[in-house]
């Protein structure tokens, strides 16, 4: 079906949704990785690179005036910056089961 046989109505609808879902995808990964605090199986390249791309987006949408555009971009950069951030801020897993230390400083040995 050619753009040229729809209604603009139509063609409306149906960026809205693209807009709609590809703004909420990142959603779900933003509250779990808030939630757990966990984020050994997220790339950071990957998401620095999500990152920039929705930015541009963002940025491309300011200069030709999409505002539907830029705000489904504004929501993006905003939920990727949340995992981008988490990933840096917990690079490294927190170890809570860790043997608590005693006095002299080393931790019991086990039995």
């Amino acid at each position: 079906m050619a753009a040229g046989t729809l209604t603009p109505w139509l063609i409306e609808v149906v960026g809205s949704a693209a807009a709609v879902l590809g703004t909420l995808c990142w959603l779900p990964q933003s509250v779990k990785v808030i939630r757990e605090k966990q984020t050994a199986g997220i790339s950071l390249a990957a998401n620095l690179m999500l990152l920039s791309a929705v930015s541009l987006w963002m940025i491309y949408g300011l200069l030709i005036g999409s505002w539907p555009l830029v705000l489904a971009n504004a929501v993006s950069t905003t939920l990727v910056l949340t995992i981008v951030v988490m990933k840096i801020r917990y690079r490294h897993p927190q170890q809570t089961d860790r043997p608590a230390m005693t006095k002299g400083g080393n931790a019991p040995t086990p039995l």
